[in-house]
Protein backbone atom coordinates (compact mmCIF):
# COMPACT_ATOMS: atom_id res chain seq x y z
CA UNK A 1 0.00 0.00 0.00
CA UNK A 2 1.61 3.52 -0.63
CA UNK A 3 2.80 4.88 2.21
CA UNK A 4 0.78 8.28 3.35
CA UNK A 5 3.89 9.87 4.50
CA UNK A 6 6.65 10.89 2.50
CA UNK A 7 9.37 8.78 4.02
CA UNK A 8 9.55 5.63 5.89
CA UNK A 9 11.18 6.10 9.42
CA UNK A 10 12.95 2.15 10.33
CA UNK A 11 12.73 2.95 13.53
CA UNK A 12 15.68 4.04 16.53
CA UNK A 13 16.03 0.88 18.59
CA UNK A 14 17.44 1.25 22.47
CA UNK A 15 19.09 -2.12 23.13
CA UNK A 16 18.99 -2.43 26.89
CA UNK A 17 18.89 -5.18 29.23
CA UNK A 18 15.36 -5.34 29.72
CA UNK A 19 13.13 -8.78 28.60
CA UNK A 20 11.59 -8.32 25.45
CA UNK A 21 9.80 -11.35 23.99
CA UNK A 22 11.46 -12.90 21.81
CA UNK A 23 9.67 -13.05 18.04
CA UNK A 24 9.85 -16.74 16.53
CA UNK A 25 8.17 -17.90 13.19
CA UNK A 26 6.80 -21.08 12.64
CA UNK A 27 7.02 -21.21 9.01
CA UNK A 28 10.47 -21.67 6.89
CA UNK A 29 13.09 -18.70 5.67
CA UNK A 30 12.98 -20.48 2.00
CA UNK A 31 10.57 -23.08 0.88
CA UNK A 32 11.03 -25.24 -1.94
CA UNK A 33 8.40 -24.50 -4.62
CA UNK A 34 5.51 -26.92 -5.38
CA UNK A 35 3.86 -27.30 -8.75
CA UNK A 36 0.66 -25.51 -8.73
CA UNK A 37 -2.77 -26.39 -9.21
CA UNK A 38 -6.10 -25.22 -10.70
CA UNK A 39 -7.88 -25.18 -6.77
CA UNK A 40 -6.94 -22.02 -4.99
CA UNK A 41 -4.89 -23.11 -1.90
CA UNK A 42 -2.54 -22.53 0.60
CA UNK A 43 0.32 -24.33 -0.69
CA UNK A 44 0.22 -22.61 -4.12
CA UNK A 45 -0.18 -19.42 -2.29
CA UNK A 46 3.12 -20.24 -0.15
CA UNK A 47 4.92 -21.92 -3.38
CA UNK A 48 4.60 -18.06 -5.26
CA UNK A 49 4.99 -15.89 -2.61
CA UNK A 50 7.57 -17.26 -1.35
CA UNK A 51 9.05 -16.85 -5.28
CA UNK A 52 7.53 -13.47 -5.47
CA UNK A 53 9.39 -12.00 -1.97
CA UNK A 54 12.58 -13.76 -2.79
CA UNK A 55 15.81 -11.49 -1.58
CA UNK A 56 16.76 -12.20 -5.35
CA UNK A 57 14.00 -9.60 -5.77
CA UNK A 58 15.69 -7.11 -4.24
CA UNK A 59 12.56 -5.24 -3.19
CA UNK A 60 10.74 -4.74 -6.57
CA UNK A 61 10.98 -1.28 -6.75
CA UNK A 62 9.50 0.68 -9.79
CA UNK A 63 12.02 1.99 -12.21
CA UNK A 64 14.39 -0.86 -11.33
CA UNK A 65 15.67 -3.83 -13.35
CA UNK A 66 13.88 -5.97 -10.23
CA UNK A 67 10.54 -4.82 -10.67
CA UNK A 68 11.15 -5.62 -14.01
CA UNK A 69 11.96 -9.24 -13.03
CA UNK A 70 9.05 -9.87 -11.13
CA UNK A 71 6.97 -8.50 -13.69
CA UNK A 72 8.49 -11.41 -15.97
CA UNK A 73 7.65 -13.60 -13.24
CA UNK A 74 3.62 -12.94 -13.46
CA UNK A 75 3.73 -12.26 -17.70
CA UNK A 76 5.33 -15.85 -17.45
CA UNK A 77 2.96 -17.33 -15.55
CA UNK A 78 -0.02 -16.08 -17.01
CA UNK A 79 1.20 -17.27 -20.24
CA UNK A 80 1.28 -20.82 -18.88
CA UNK A 81 -2.17 -20.60 -17.66
CA UNK A 82 -3.14 -19.74 -21.56
CA UNK A 83 -4.77 -16.06 -20.42
CA UNK A 84 -4.50 -13.80 -23.68
CA UNK A 85 -1.91 -11.24 -23.67
CA UNK A 86 -3.29 -7.81 -23.14
CA UNK A 87 -0.55 -5.22 -23.32
CA UNK A 88 1.06 -3.19 -25.57
CA UNK A 89 1.68 -5.06 -29.17
CA UNK A 90 0.00 -7.85 -28.33
CA UNK A 91 2.20 -8.68 -25.29
CA UNK A 92 1.41 -9.18 -21.79
CA UNK A 93 3.45 -5.89 -20.79
CA UNK A 94 2.10 -2.21 -20.58
CA UNK A 95 5.24 0.05 -20.53
CA UNK A 96 4.79 2.64 -18.35
CA UNK A 97 6.91 5.96 -18.77
CA UNK A 98 8.05 6.88 -15.35
CA UNK A 99 11.89 8.57 -15.29
CA UNK A 100 13.81 8.90 -12.39
CA UNK A 101 14.27 13.05 -11.03
CA UNK A 102 17.35 14.20 -10.01
CA UNK A 103 18.08 17.66 -8.39
CA UNK A 104 20.72 19.54 -10.79
CA UNK A 105 23.96 20.08 -9.25
CA UNK A 106 24.41 24.04 -10.17
CA UNK A 107 21.06 24.69 -8.79
CA UNK A 108 21.66 27.60 -6.10
CA UNK A 109 20.22 30.22 -4.63
CA UNK A 110 21.31 33.74 -3.29
CA UNK A 111 19.88 37.04 -2.31
CA UNK A 112 21.07 40.36 -3.10
CA UNK A 113 25.19 40.66 -2.65
CA UNK A 114 25.18 37.83 -0.01
CA UNK A 115 26.60 34.98 0.19
CA UNK A 116 25.10 31.85 -1.84
CA UNK A 117 22.63 29.58 0.20
CA UNK A 118 23.92 26.27 1.47
CA UNK A 119 21.99 23.51 -0.46
CA UNK A 120 20.54 20.20 2.10
CA UNK A 121 21.81 22.93 4.70
CA UNK A 122 20.09 26.40 4.48
CA UNK A 123 17.74 25.19 2.02
CA UNK A 124 15.94 21.92 0.51
CA UNK A 125 14.20 21.99 -2.58
CA UNK A 126 11.21 19.67 -3.35
CA UNK A 127 10.70 18.37 -6.93
CA UNK A 128 7.26 19.26 -8.48
CA UNK A 129 7.67 16.76 -10.78
CA UNK A 130 7.15 19.04 -13.66
CA UNK A 131 8.88 22.61 -15.19
CA UNK A 132 9.24 24.83 -12.53
CA UNK A 133 9.00 28.96 -13.21
CA UNK A 134 11.82 31.13 -12.84
CA UNK A 135 12.29 32.83 -9.65
CA UNK A 136 15.83 34.80 -10.21
CA UNK A 137 15.30 38.70 -9.92
CA UNK A 138 11.61 38.06 -7.60
CA UNK A 139 11.02 39.85 -4.68
CA UNK A 140 10.95 38.09 -1.60
CA UNK A 141 7.73 38.80 0.48
CA UNK A 142 6.53 37.17 4.07
CA UNK A 143 3.70 35.63 3.74
CA UNK A 144 2.81 34.94 7.44
CA UNK A 145 2.18 31.30 9.47
CA UNK A 146 0.24 28.74 8.17
CA UNK A 147 -3.54 29.00 8.92
CA UNK A 148 -3.03 32.49 9.63
CA UNK A 149 -6.34 34.41 8.50
CA UNK A 150 -4.41 37.39 8.29
CA UNK A 151 -1.46 35.82 5.72
CA UNK A 152 -0.70 37.06 1.97
CA UNK A 153 -3.55 36.06 -0.35
CA UNK A 154 -3.17 34.41 -3.40
CA UNK A 155 -2.76 38.09 -5.51
CA UNK A 156 -0.43 39.45 -3.67
CA UNK A 157 1.60 36.53 -3.82
CA UNK A 158 1.33 36.47 -7.72
CA UNK A 159 5.18 36.94 -9.29
CA UNK A 160 6.92 36.82 -5.68
CA UNK A 161 9.24 34.58 -3.87
CA UNK A 162 7.27 33.65 -1.01
CA UNK A 163 8.10 32.82 2.85
CA UNK A 164 5.60 30.89 4.42
CA UNK A 165 6.13 30.58 8.21
CA UNK A 166 5.70 26.66 9.48
CA UNK A 167 5.61 26.59 13.54
CA UNK A 168 6.60 22.66 13.00
CA UNK A 169 7.01 19.45 10.69
CA UNK A 170 4.07 18.10 11.21
CA UNK A 171 1.84 20.78 10.29
CA UNK A 172 3.27 21.58 6.95
CA UNK A 173 0.48 20.78 3.99
CA UNK A 174 2.73 20.96 0.98
CA UNK A 175 -0.22 20.34 -1.37
CA UNK A 176 -2.19 23.45 0.34
CA UNK A 177 0.69 25.82 0.27
CA UNK A 178 1.62 24.99 -3.26
CA UNK A 179 -2.40 25.68 -3.90
CA UNK A 180 -2.54 29.19 -1.97
CA UNK A 181 0.67 30.32 -3.50
CA UNK A 182 0.17 28.53 -7.12
CA UNK A 183 0.59 32.38 -8.92
CA UNK A 184 4.57 32.89 -6.86
CA UNK A 185 7.70 32.65 -8.44
CA UNK A 186 9.01 30.30 -5.14
CA UNK A 187 7.57 29.43 -2.17
CA UNK A 188 10.28 29.16 0.90
CA UNK A 189 8.84 27.13 3.93
CA UNK A 190 10.64 27.83 7.49
CA UNK A 191 11.31 25.37 9.62
CA UNK A 192 14.47 23.25 7.87
CA UNK A 193 14.94 22.74 11.70
CA UNK A 194 12.39 20.75 13.32
CA UNK A 195 12.83 18.30 10.20
CA UNK A 196 14.46 14.39 11.41
CA UNK A 197 17.55 13.37 9.84
CA UNK A 198 15.47 11.04 7.49
CA UNK A 199 13.15 13.56 5.83
CA UNK A 200 16.46 15.51 4.67
CA UNK A 201 18.03 11.97 3.58
CA UNK A 202 14.68 11.56 1.76
CA UNK A 203 14.14 14.73 -0.23
CA UNK A 204 17.80 14.36 -0.98
CA UNK A 205 17.34 10.81 -2.67
CA UNK A 206 16.18 10.89 -6.85
CA UNK A 207 12.67 10.82 -7.01
CA UNK A 208 10.49 8.49 -9.82
CA UNK A 209 7.80 9.90 -11.12
CA UNK A 210 5.10 9.10 -14.61
CA UNK A 211 5.96 11.10 -17.59
CA UNK A 212 2.70 11.08 -18.89
CA UNK A 213 1.49 13.02 -22.23
CA UNK A 214 -1.64 12.60 -21.53
CA UNK A 215 -3.22 16.39 -21.80
CA UNK A 216 -4.41 17.84 -18.52
CA UNK A 217 -6.87 20.55 -17.58
CA UNK A 218 -3.42 22.27 -16.14
CA UNK A 219 -0.13 21.74 -17.70
CA UNK A 220 1.46 25.19 -16.47
CA UNK A 221 4.73 25.59 -14.83
CA UNK A 222 4.06 25.78 -10.95
CA UNK A 223 6.39 27.96 -8.37
CA UNK A 224 9.75 26.52 -7.07
CA UNK A 225 9.11 25.02 -4.02
CA UNK A 226 11.66 24.78 -0.77
CA UNK A 227 12.38 24.56 2.74
CA UNK A 228 14.27 26.85 4.95
CA UNK A 229 16.27 27.60 7.57
CA UNK A 230 15.82 30.43 10.50
CA UNK A 231 19.25 31.39 9.07
CA UNK A 232 18.17 31.46 5.22
CA UNK A 233 14.98 33.02 6.67
CA UNK A 234 16.64 36.05 7.89
CA UNK A 235 18.78 36.47 5.17
CA UNK A 236 15.68 36.32 2.76
CA UNK A 237 13.55 38.71 4.51
CA UNK A 238 15.86 41.14 5.69
CA UNK A 239 14.75 40.55 9.33
CA UNK A 240 13.28 38.13 11.78
CA UNK A 241 10.23 36.74 11.81
CA UNK A 242 9.42 37.99 14.66
CA UNK A 243 9.61 41.36 13.81
CA UNK A 244 7.60 41.63 10.22
CA UNK A 245 3.79 41.25 9.52
CA UNK A 246 2.41 39.33 6.34
CA UNK A 247 3.02 41.48 3.40
CA UNK A 248 6.41 42.58 4.68
CA UNK A 249 8.75 43.17 1.64
CA UNK A 250 12.09 41.21 2.15
CA UNK A 251 14.75 41.11 -0.11
CA UNK A 252 15.71 40.33 -4.24
CA UNK A 253 16.25 36.22 -4.46
CA UNK A 254 18.44 35.24 -7.34
CA UNK A 255 19.62 31.90 -8.75
CA UNK A 256 17.98 28.78 -10.29
CA UNK A 257 16.72 25.60 -9.67
CA UNK A 258 16.39 22.67 -12.00
CA UNK A 259 15.85 18.68 -12.08
CA UNK A 260 17.92 16.36 -14.16
CA UNK A 261 15.61 13.68 -15.71
CA UNK A 262 16.95 10.14 -17.39
CA UNK A 263 14.20 6.72 -18.12
CA UNK A 264 13.11 4.35 -15.28
CA UNK A 265 11.70 1.11 -17.09
CA UNK A 266 8.48 -0.02 -15.44
CA UNK A 267 5.34 -2.29 -16.78
CA UNK A 268 2.04 -3.49 -15.85
CA UNK A 269 1.50 -6.90 -16.34
CA UNK A 270 -2.39 -7.24 -18.34
CA UNK A 271 -4.15 -10.64 -18.68
CA UNK A 272 -7.53 -11.90 -20.53
CA UNK A 273 -10.06 -14.66 -20.11
CA UNK A 274 -12.29 -14.18 -22.13
CA UNK A 275 -16.38 -14.38 -21.50
CA UNK A 276 -18.18 -17.30 -22.04
CA UNK A 277 -21.53 -15.34 -23.37
CA UNK A 278 -20.61 -13.65 -26.84
CA UNK A 279 -23.38 -10.59 -25.95
CA UNK A 280 -21.80 -10.12 -22.73
CA UNK A 281 -17.78 -10.97 -23.77
CA UNK A 282 -16.99 -7.44 -24.46
CA UNK A 283 -17.73 -5.91 -20.96
CA UNK A 284 -14.49 -6.83 -18.33
CA UNK A 285 -14.71 -7.34 -14.87
CA UNK A 286 -11.09 -5.93 -13.54
CA UNK A 287 -9.16 -7.71 -11.02
CA UNK A 288 -5.58 -6.25 -10.03
CA UNK A 289 -3.00 -5.99 -7.28
CA UNK A 290 0.60 -3.73 -7.55
CA UNK A 291 3.91 -5.88 -8.33
CA UNK A 292 6.11 -3.20 -6.99
CA UNK A 293 7.40 -2.58 -3.75
CA UNK A 294 9.94 -0.36 -2.29
CA UNK A 295 13.12 -1.55 -2.95
CA UNK A 296 16.28 -1.90 -0.54
CA UNK A 297 18.50 0.06 1.85
CA UNK A 298 22.10 0.18 1.39
CA UNK A 299 22.79 0.46 5.44
CA UNK A 300 21.30 -3.58 6.49
CA UNK A 301 19.38 -3.33 10.35
CA UNK A 302 19.05 -6.41 12.78
CA UNK A 303 15.84 -8.43 11.67
CA UNK A 304 14.96 -9.49 14.99
CA UNK A 305 15.19 -6.44 17.07
CA UNK A 306 13.59 -4.12 14.49
CA UNK A 307 10.76 -6.86 14.50
CA UNK A 308 10.59 -7.04 18.54
CA UNK A 309 11.09 -3.15 18.47
CA UNK A 310 7.92 -2.44 16.24
CA UNK A 311 5.80 -5.02 18.11
CA UNK A 312 6.14 -3.28 20.77
CA UNK A 313 5.25 0.02 18.95
CA UNK A 314 2.34 -2.32 17.52
CA UNK A 315 0.89 -3.17 20.48
CA UNK A 316 1.42 0.74 21.57
CA UNK A 317 -1.13 1.67 18.57
CA UNK A 318 -3.68 -0.77 19.22
CA UNK A 319 -3.86 0.34 22.60
CA UNK A 320 -4.03 3.90 22.35
CA UNK A 321 -7.71 5.39 21.92
CA UNK A 322 -9.05 7.42 18.86
CA UNK A 323 -9.06 6.06 14.99
CA UNK A 324 -5.38 7.59 14.69
CA UNK A 325 -3.89 5.15 17.43
CA UNK A 326 -1.27 7.61 18.16
CA UNK A 327 1.37 6.99 20.48
CA UNK A 328 3.66 9.94 22.35
CA UNK A 329 7.33 9.87 21.37
CA UNK A 330 8.16 9.38 25.26
CA UNK A 331 6.37 5.90 24.65
CA UNK A 332 8.04 4.94 22.10
CA UNK A 333 11.56 6.58 23.64
CA UNK A 334 11.19 3.67 26.61
CA UNK A 335 10.69 0.63 25.01
CA UNK A 336 13.74 -1.22 24.73
CA UNK A 337 14.90 -4.04 23.03
CA UNK A 338 16.75 -7.39 25.12
CA UNK A 339 19.39 -8.24 22.15
CA UNK A 340 20.61 -11.25 24.44
CA UNK A 341 17.33 -12.90 24.59
CA UNK A 342 17.18 -12.81 20.66
CA UNK A 343 21.10 -14.42 19.91
CA UNK A 344 19.47 -17.18 21.84
CA UNK A 345 17.41 -18.14 19.84
CA UNK A 346 19.93 -17.99 16.54
CA UNK A 347 22.40 -15.25 15.32
CA UNK A 348 21.86 -12.02 14.20
CA UNK A 349 20.15 -11.72 10.59
CA UNK A 350 21.14 -8.58 8.90
CA UNK A 351 18.83 -7.47 6.08
CA UNK A 352 18.17 -4.56 4.06
CA UNK A 353 15.64 -5.96 1.33
CA UNK A 354 12.36 -4.94 1.59
CA UNK A 355 10.81 -7.80 0.42
CA UNK A 356 7.19 -6.64 0.54
CA UNK A 357 5.45 -10.28 1.02
CA UNK A 358 2.38 -8.83 2.20
CA UNK A 359 2.41 -5.35 0.75
CA UNK A 360 1.91 -6.44 -1.90
CA UNK A 361 3.19 -9.93 -2.73
CA UNK A 362 0.19 -11.25 -0.88
CA UNK A 363 -2.18 -9.23 -3.60
CA UNK A 364 -0.32 -10.03 -6.54
CA UNK A 365 0.13 -13.70 -5.64
CA UNK A 366 -3.76 -13.78 -4.75
CA UNK A 367 -4.64 -12.62 -8.13
CA UNK A 368 -2.32 -15.68 -9.49
CA UNK A 369 -4.17 -17.65 -7.87
CA UNK A 370 -7.68 -16.10 -9.64
CA UNK A 371 -6.58 -16.36 -12.31
CA UNK A 372 -5.50 -20.09 -12.60
CA UNK A 373 -8.56 -20.93 -11.12
CA UNK A 374 -10.68 -19.21 -13.63
CA UNK A 375 -8.09 -20.70 -16.32
CA UNK A 376 -8.83 -24.05 -15.40
CA UNK A 377 -12.82 -24.04 -14.58
CA UNK A 378 -15.05 -25.67 -16.96
CA UNK A 379 -17.15 -23.10 -17.22
CA UNK A 380 -15.93 -19.64 -17.55
CA UNK A 381 -17.47 -16.34 -16.79
CA UNK A 382 -20.41 -14.61 -18.50
CA UNK A 383 -17.98 -11.20 -19.17
CA UNK A 384 -14.56 -11.04 -19.61
CA UNK A 385 -12.11 -10.57 -16.92
CA UNK A 386 -8.90 -8.77 -17.32
CA UNK A 387 -6.49 -9.25 -14.96
CA UNK A 388 -4.04 -5.92 -14.05
CA UNK A 389 -0.14 -5.93 -12.04
CA UNK A 390 -0.04 -2.51 -11.53
CA UNK A 391 3.17 -1.01 -10.96
CA UNK A 392 4.37 1.89 -9.31
CA UNK A 393 1.81 2.20 -6.82
CA UNK A 394 4.69 2.62 -4.06
CA UNK A 395 5.87 5.50 -5.67
CA UNK A 396 1.84 7.63 -6.40
CA UNK A 397 -0.47 5.25 -8.63
CA UNK A 398 1.33 5.75 -11.30
CA UNK A 399 1.18 2.42 -13.16
CA UNK A 400 -3.37 2.58 -12.36
CA UNK A 401 -3.20 5.72 -13.30
CA UNK A 402 -1.43 5.37 -16.98
CA UNK A 403 -3.54 1.95 -17.20
CA UNK A 404 -6.74 3.72 -16.65
CA UNK A 405 -5.86 6.57 -18.56
CA UNK A 406 -4.45 4.89 -21.48
CA UNK A 407 -6.77 1.23 -21.12
CA UNK A 408 -6.10 -1.72 -23.24
CA UNK A 409 -9.74 -2.20 -23.45
CA UNK A 410 -12.25 0.10 -23.77
CA UNK A 411 -12.20 2.31 -20.52
CA UNK A 412 -16.44 2.02 -20.64
CA UNK A 413 -16.28 -1.67 -20.98
CA UNK A 414 -14.79 -2.15 -17.42
CA UNK A 415 -17.56 -3.08 -15.01
CA UNK A 416 -15.86 -3.07 -12.01
CA UNK A 417 -12.48 -3.30 -10.37
CA UNK A 418 -11.69 -5.49 -7.71
CA UNK A 419 -8.53 -4.58 -5.85
CA UNK A 420 -6.46 -6.31 -3.47
CA UNK A 421 -3.50 -4.75 -1.45
CA UNK A 422 -2.17 -6.51 1.63
CA UNK A 423 -4.33 -9.36 2.16
CA UNK A 424 -2.48 -12.04 4.13
CA UNK A 425 -2.78 -11.10 7.48
CA UNK A 426 -5.69 -9.06 9.84
CA UNK A 427 -4.15 -11.60 13.01
CA UNK A 428 -5.04 -9.91 16.78
CA UNK A 429 -1.85 -8.70 17.22
CA UNK A 430 -1.95 -6.66 13.76
CA UNK A 431 -5.45 -5.20 14.13
CA UNK A 432 -7.87 -4.50 17.02
CA UNK A 433 -10.80 -7.26 16.02
CA UNK A 434 -8.15 -8.80 13.99
CA UNK A 435 -8.71 -12.87 13.04
CA UNK A 436 -8.92 -15.63 11.07
CA UNK A 437 -12.50 -13.70 9.54
CA UNK A 438 -11.38 -10.08 10.02
CA UNK A 439 -11.16 -8.30 6.69
CA UNK A 440 -11.59 -4.72 5.47
CA UNK A 441 -13.67 -3.25 2.97
CA UNK A 442 -13.16 0.16 1.45
CA UNK A 443 -14.86 1.60 -1.42
CA UNK A 444 -17.44 -0.93 -1.56
CA UNK A 445 -20.49 1.76 -1.70
CA UNK A 446 -18.83 5.10 -3.08
CA UNK A 447 -20.26 4.39 -6.69
CA UNK A 448 -22.81 1.57 -6.57
CA UNK A 449 -24.72 0.56 -3.67
CA UNK A 450 -25.13 -2.41 -5.74
CA UNK A 451 -21.58 -3.95 -5.68
CA UNK A 452 -21.73 -2.95 -1.90
CA UNK A 453 -25.17 -5.42 -1.25
CA UNK A 454 -23.48 -8.08 -3.93
CA UNK A 455 -20.55 -8.06 -1.98
CA UNK A 456 -22.15 -8.74 1.58
CA UNK A 457 -24.75 -11.78 -0.08
CA UNK A 458 -21.36 -13.50 -1.58
CA UNK A 459 -19.90 -13.53 2.00
CA UNK A 460 -23.05 -14.44 3.87
CA UNK A 461 -22.91 -17.54 1.14
CA UNK A 462 -19.59 -18.82 2.56
CA UNK A 463 -19.17 -21.80 5.10
CA UNK A 464 -16.91 -19.16 7.11
CA UNK A 465 -18.20 -15.69 6.46
CA UNK A 466 -16.01 -13.01 6.90
CA UNK A 467 -16.28 -10.51 9.74
CA UNK A 468 -15.91 -6.73 7.38
CA UNK A 469 -14.37 -3.94 8.99
CA UNK A 470 -15.67 -0.49 7.30
CA UNK A 471 -14.32 1.98 9.59
CA UNK A 472 -11.21 2.94 7.29
CA UNK A 473 -13.97 3.07 4.42
CA UNK A 474 -15.49 6.53 6.82
CA UNK A 475 -15.59 9.56 4.89
CA UNK A 476 -12.66 11.79 6.15
CA UNK A 477 -10.84 9.14 7.97
CA UNK A 478 -7.37 10.06 8.24
CA UNK A 479 -5.77 7.20 6.88
CA UNK A 480 -6.87 7.74 3.64
CA UNK A 481 -7.22 4.05 2.42
CA UNK A 482 -10.09 4.96 -0.49
CA UNK A 483 -6.77 7.34 -1.93
CA UNK A 484 -3.76 5.23 -1.17
CA UNK A 485 -4.22 2.06 -3.56
CA UNK A 486 -4.85 1.39 -7.02
CA UNK A 487 -8.43 1.41 -7.05
CA UNK A 488 -8.84 4.99 -6.86
CA UNK A 489 -7.27 5.44 -10.56
CA UNK A 490 -10.47 3.00 -11.36
CA UNK A 491 -12.92 5.12 -9.38
CA UNK A 492 -11.91 8.53 -10.29
CA UNK A 493 -13.72 7.23 -14.03
CA UNK A 494 -16.70 6.37 -12.47
CA UNK A 495 -15.91 2.79 -12.56
CA UNK A 496 -17.20 0.81 -9.54
CA UNK A 497 -14.27 -0.62 -7.43
CA UNK A 498 -13.94 -2.80 -4.51
CA UNK A 499 -11.23 -2.40 -1.98
CA UNK A 500 -10.20 -5.93 0.25
CA UNK A 501 -6.85 -5.38 3.01
CA UNK A 502 -6.57 -7.25 6.01
CA UNK A 503 -5.07 -4.26 7.28
CA UNK A 504 -1.79 -2.59 8.39
CA UNK A 505 0.93 -4.27 10.91
CA UNK A 506 4.24 -3.78 12.53
CA UNK A 507 5.86 -5.19 9.22
CA UNK A 508 4.58 -2.38 7.14
CA UNK A 509 7.36 -1.05 5.12
CA UNK A 510 9.76 -2.49 7.00
CA UNK A 511 12.35 -5.08 5.95
CA UNK A 512 10.77 -7.63 7.94
CA UNK A 513 7.72 -7.60 5.74
CA UNK A 514 8.77 -11.28 4.71
CA UNK A 515 6.94 -14.24 3.87
CA UNK A 516 7.16 -16.19 7.18
CA UNK A 517 5.15 -13.75 8.48
CA UNK A 518 2.07 -14.28 6.29
CA UNK A 519 -1.29 -16.09 7.31
CA UNK A 520 -1.49 -18.66 4.11
CA UNK A 521 -5.48 -20.00 5.37
CA UNK A 522 -6.35 -16.65 5.70
CA UNK A 523 -4.77 -15.36 2.41
CA UNK A 524 -6.26 -18.46 0.38
CA UNK A 525 -9.74 -17.00 1.87
CA UNK A 526 -9.80 -13.77 1.08
CA UNK A 527 -8.42 -14.94 -2.61
CA UNK A 528 -11.40 -17.72 -3.13
CA UNK A 529 -13.48 -14.73 -1.61
CA UNK A 530 -12.64 -12.58 -4.18
CA UNK A 531 -12.97 -15.08 -7.21
CA UNK A 532 -16.35 -15.08 -5.68
CA UNK A 533 -17.22 -11.78 -5.95
CA UNK A 534 -16.01 -11.35 -9.55
CA UNK A 535 -17.76 -14.31 -10.67
CA UNK A 536 -21.15 -12.84 -9.06
CA UNK A 537 -20.49 -9.14 -10.96
CA UNK A 538 -19.53 -11.04 -14.35
CA UNK A 539 -22.56 -13.74 -14.55
CA UNK A 540 -24.81 -10.41 -13.76
CA UNK A 541 -27.41 -9.88 -16.54
CA UNK A 542 -26.95 -6.59 -16.47
CA UNK A 543 -23.91 -4.02 -15.36
CA UNK A 544 -23.59 -2.81 -12.08
CA UNK A 545 -25.46 0.26 -11.34
CA UNK A 546 -23.70 3.25 -10.34
CA UNK A 547 -25.87 5.46 -8.18
CA UNK A 548 -23.55 7.29 -6.76
CA UNK A 549 -21.72 10.59 -8.24
CA UNK A 550 -18.62 10.27 -10.25
CA UNK A 551 -15.04 12.23 -8.84
CA UNK A 552 -13.45 14.49 -11.31
CA UNK A 553 -11.13 12.08 -12.86
CA UNK A 554 -8.50 14.56 -12.60
CA UNK A 555 -8.98 15.69 -9.12
CA UNK A 556 -7.89 15.81 -5.89
CA UNK A 557 -9.30 12.28 -4.89
CA UNK A 558 -11.49 12.73 -1.42
CA UNK A 559 -11.85 10.36 1.56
Amino acid sequence: MQVARPFVIIGVMTLAATQARAQTASLPLKHAPGRTQTAITPADLMTRLYVYSDDSMMGRMAGTEYNLKATAYIAAEVKRMGLQPAGDSGGYFQNVPLVTRQLDPNARVSVDSAAALRQWDDFVPRDPGRATRPFDGAQVVYAGTIGDSAALTTEQAAGKFVVVRAPSFQQINRGAILSRYRSAAGIAVTGLESFPPQAITFFRQPATILKDDTPRPDTSSLPVYMYVSAAATRVLLGASLDSIRPGAAGKTVRGSIAFAETPAPARNVVAILPGSDSRLRGQYVAIGAHNDHIGFDRTPVDHDSLRAFNDAVRKLELAAPGPNHQVAREQVQQISVNVDSLRRLHAARRDSIFNGADDDGSGTTAVLEIAEAFAGAKVKPKRSLIFVWHTGEELGLFGSQYFTDHPTVTRDSIVAQLNMDMVGRGRADDENGGGPGYLQLIGTRRLSTELGDLIETVNKARAQPFTFDYQFDASGHPEQYYCRSDHYMYARYGIPIAFFTTGNHRDYHQVTDEPEYIDYDKLAHVAQFVHDVAASVANLDHRVVVDKPKPDPHGQCVQ
